[in-house]
């Protein structure tokens, strides 16, 4: 197994994370905050929109079993990239959509998979390419949302659903059974 990591930010982590679950070869997803100011932000200042940071993802992957360009390819497929500083009714730069790739490498495939993904959006992709610094794992009760609380709750139940059947239809090949 040649274990890879992606940081990926496209609005609410909670969504993003039962999404990036489903993948084949991903083997842990956590969810986090990355590229504000403020050192260990908790939820409460992040939603604020202060601290300067994303709700992100961090994934886990088998290069062997998916390709960090899938991985983006997926990330595309199951947000709305041409949305600045939001995602439908989350506002604010928490909820952006950003790429933090981690060498120059992914930042090369974060850059052709915008090109890619540009012709499958009506507006624009306003998703950034932003420098990977300090990374702050959300609180314990935001992993796995989705597998718990998030089921129950009206929010999830009304954005994660569409997100996986947009994952299942267009990457079936690549969603775990």
């Amino acid at each position: 197994m040649t274990e890879q990591t992606a940081i990926l930010a496209g609005g609410c982590f909670w969504c993003t994370e039962a999404v990036f679950n489903d993948v084949i070869g991903v083997t842990k997803v956590e969810s986090g905050y990355i590229g504000g100011a403020t050192e260990n932000p908790t939820y409460k200042q992040v939603c604020s929109g202060t601290t300067g940071h994303a709700e992100a993802i961090r994934v886990t992957y088998d290069s062997n079993q998916v390709s960090y360009g899938n991985l983006l390819d997926i990330f595309f497929a199951t947000h709305d990239p041409t949305q600045l500083n939001r995602q439908g009714n989350d506002v604010g730069t928490q909820y952006r959509s950003a790429i933090f790739p981690l060498d120059d490498a992914q930042e090369t495939k974060a850059k052709a998979a915008i090109e890619r993904a540009a012709s499958d959006w009506p507006a624009p992709i306003v998703t950034t390419i932003e420098h990977a610094d300090n990374w702050y794992d959300a609180e314990d009760y935001h992993q796995e949302y989705w597998e718990g609380d998030g089921q129950r709750n009206p929010y999830c139940l009304a954005i994660i659903p569409p997100k996986l059947q947009k994952l299942r239809k267009s990457f079936g090949n690549k969603v775990k059974s």
